[in-house]
């Protein structure tokens, strides 16, 4: 037992980490490709196996596949409201609460709730739920993510509305991509399993084009690596484990004031565009004076070096350290790289015999990563 003492705030937080409900998410790149569908399906085999699982809140669009998935779920009433004079209904959080069921499904995450509601959007009525204990399985579109609304409007042409934080994708348990090729999609709508028929032929010409769906695919893609990537090194960081697992292409540039970096940082920018992977571009400010003569020379030229590792897309970074090799080992296994650009050193046959290669340095300071050594000049 450790003598360490919680503070009262953290025992509160470990307290309501322990009570919260889960938050379960199907992600979608676009509606139709099934989020519905699929939420319904879990909450069936859990209840077959005994769980105590209820729809709060199922929009099914009209669609009689949807609507065969509720099977035997209970359904839990909805709550009314009187707005502009028409009848309107909602999630009601307080039956739901009342009802206290171990799960509850809740469609369509990122919806704006009716003037009138207990909140102004779902997801805060979910997160108001989970404070309760209760555990959530919910639905969400890639385009409502906040971060990506200006990058769904240039990709479609539509400005999305209703979005949410992406910090609460974030603070889901699970996140579960429901995928359909872009021409399996388009061929449900043309079916009528998406939208009614006379809306199908301006929908394909819009929204649903195969460019626009390969785009958003892509996104929904990228963002579920994303947090694969984040769990996985959170593990390998609970595991203490330093070696380079290659589930995912991580490359590394490196740069110094040279005129040669330039060629490093367009070779750098091919292997990440042939991979589709991350890739930094870092440069050492060597804290070894007696060696190194920074002039503002050179910061111009380093400063230009960059702004052409930006304009390709690459993550800058800038280090300080006594030793280059070591400074950039550290970054590299930090930061799980698998693969090292750097050009031939430049220095002469003196400094190397009494500082040694920083190429073999490094190689001696990083596992399993491919070092390409680049000839300059």
């Amino acid at each position: 037992m450790s003598d360490k003492r919680l503070t009262p705030e953290e025992a509160l937080n470990i307290c309501n980490s322990q009570s919260r409900g889960t938050l379960k998410i199907f992600l979608g790149y676009a509606p139709g490709v099934g989020k519905t569908f699929a939420m319904l399906n879990e909450a069936n085999r859990r209840l077959k196996y005994g769980q105590d699982i209820v729809i709060g809140y199922v929009e099914n669009h009209g669609r009689e596949e949807t609507d065969s998935q509720i099977g035997d779920l209970g359904v839990l009433p909805r709550k009314t409201i009187l707005y502009n004079g028409v009848e309107l209904s909602e999630l009601d959080v307080d039956a739901i609460l009342q009802r206290k069921p171990d799960t509850v499904l809740i469609d369509e995450l990122a919806h704006t709730n009716i003037p009138g509601s207990k909140n102004k959007k779902r997801y805060e009525d979910v997160l108001e739920i989970l404070s309760h204990g209760i555990n959530v399985i919910s639905t969400l579109n890639i385009q409502h993510l906040e971060s990506l609304n200006d990058v769904i409007f240039q990709i479609t042409g539509i400005r999305v509305n209703e979005t949410l934080p992406d910090n609460i994708l974030q603070q889901a348990d699970e996140v579960v991509v429901v995928d359909l090729t872009p021409d399996a999609l388009q061929n449900r709508l043309r079916r009528g399993a998406v939208y009614r028929p006379e809306k199908v032929p301006q929908a394909l010409k819009n929204f649903f084009r195969k460019g626009n769906l390969n785009a958003l695919r892509e996104l929904v893609l990228r963002q579920a690596a994303e947090d694969v990537d984040e769990d996985l090194d959170a593990y390998m960081k609970r595991k203490g484990i330093k070696d380079n697992w290659h589930t995912v292409e991580r490359l590394m540039v490196c740069i110094s004031s040279s005129p040669n970096s330039k060629k490093l940082i367009r070779r750098g920018a091919r292997i990440a565009n042939r991979y589709k992977c991350e890739w930094h571009v870092v440069s050492v400010n060597s804290t070894r004076l007696f060696f190194d003569n920074h002039t503002e020379t050179d910061q111009k030229m380093l400063e230009s070096h960059e702004q052409l590792a930006r304009q390709l897309g690459a993550e800058v970074i800038e280090l300080t350290g006594r030793s280059v090799s070591e400074t950039l080992a550290v970054y590299a296994n930090q930061k799980h790289i698998t693969q090292i650009i750097m050009g031939q050193s430049a220095r002469t046959k003196v400094e190397t015999f009494f500082r040694g290669s920083t190429v073999n340095k490094l190689i001696k300071m990083v596992k399993n990563v491919e070092i390409h050594l680049i000839p300059i000049g």
